[in-house]
């Protein structure tokens, strides 16, 4: 399946408002520290031809395709696998492949499109496979250590806060009951277990919420979006552009105060009122969409860079 990346207008957009100038004998220069397949990075740097673009990607299998959708930009490009917890370290040790300071953040929040196509990962609840769901091979813990060891309140309360189940605490009893029998291993008998108990409605899956909720405690991802955000605050350069594509409302929201409160601190400011979202042509082409919302924001000179 070829990957479609979300709001590619929005995010090109949000590019144009990058105000930064580069210091003398340098281009500017920017982050796409979730450059998946490398469609969003493909977009800006030929929307923005005096750009240059570190893309990392924690998972090596996604880098290895970005590697070689971007290599028509040749040395403009630059591709580093690593996690976004590890950027600021990248950056504040000058071992950054550019010079100077980031004029431009993209981070692409949650899985892509490629990860539930690959079966064998573990993400998706419709294709049996191992209960891995671990997008940095280098992490010791999977989704199937999760559902297996933790307490029936620990899932419970992971399920609701980070994957919105409202029937989380009869799922976390189901799951618990059930590995009492057998060690829950496979991604089709969680996908049975949780159907049994939520059900269906539309075109939702019953186990979308618990395997979204499992994802994102095996990535971390919500330490990674405030590492992304710290980053941001650390390191973008005066006049540079932070964006954010979200999917999921706990990670939508913290954005969202993130946002605001640094506006009102006045060391940014933001570039839409509201997040933008995909119209009905992108929701019907690329289903991924549908939740999809990014927000922007640029640093003022208030900013710590």
């Amino acid at each position: 399946m070829v990957h479609i990346p979300v709001l590619i207008d929005a995010v090109l957009e949000a590019a144009a408002g990058v105000t930064a100038t580069p210091r003398r004998g340098q281009r500017l220069w920017g982050i796409d520290g979730t450059a998946g397949a490398g469609g969003h990075a493909s977009a800006v740097l030929e929307s923005q031809p005096d750009w240059d673009l570190l893309c990392t990607d924690q998972d090596e299998a996604m880098l290895a395709i970005a590697t070689e959708n971007l290599a028509g930009f040749g040395a403009r490009v630059a591709l580093q696998v690593a996690r976004i917890s590890q950027l600021g370290d990248l950056v504040q040790s000058g071992e950054a492949p550019f010079e100077g300071p980031p004029a431009w953040m993209l981070f692409d929040l949650g899985v892509a499109s490629l990860h539930l196509d690959e079966r064998e990962r573990g993400f998706s609840f419709l294709a049996d496979a191992e209960l891995d769901m671990r997008m940095d091979r280098s992490r010791e813990r999977t989704a199937a250590d999760i559902v297996n060891t933790w307490s029936e309140e620990d899932l419970a309360n992971l399920f609701y806060e980070e994957g919105d189940e409202r029937r989380s605490r009869p799922v976390a009893k189901a799951i618990v009951t059930a590995r009492r029998r057998t060690p829950i291993r496979r991604t089709l008998l969680l996908a049975d277990i949780v159907e049994r108990v939520v059900g269906g409605s539309g075109k939702i899956h019953g186990a979308t919420r618990v395997f979204q909720a499992l994802r994102r405690e095996v990535n971390r991802e919500g330490a990674e979006l405030e590492a992304a955000l710290q980053l941001a605050l650390d390191e973008l350069a005066v006049g540079g552009v932070l964006a954010v594509i979200s999917f999921h409302s706990g990670e939508s929201r913290v954005v969202k105060q993130w946002m605001a409160r640094e506006a009102k601190a006045g060391r940014f400011e933001l570039l839409w009122k509201k997040p933008c979202r995909a119209g009905e042509l992108e929701r019907r082409s690329n289903p991924r969409a549908r939740s999809a919302e990014v927000r922007a924001a640029r640093k003022l000179d208030g900013g710590a860079a």
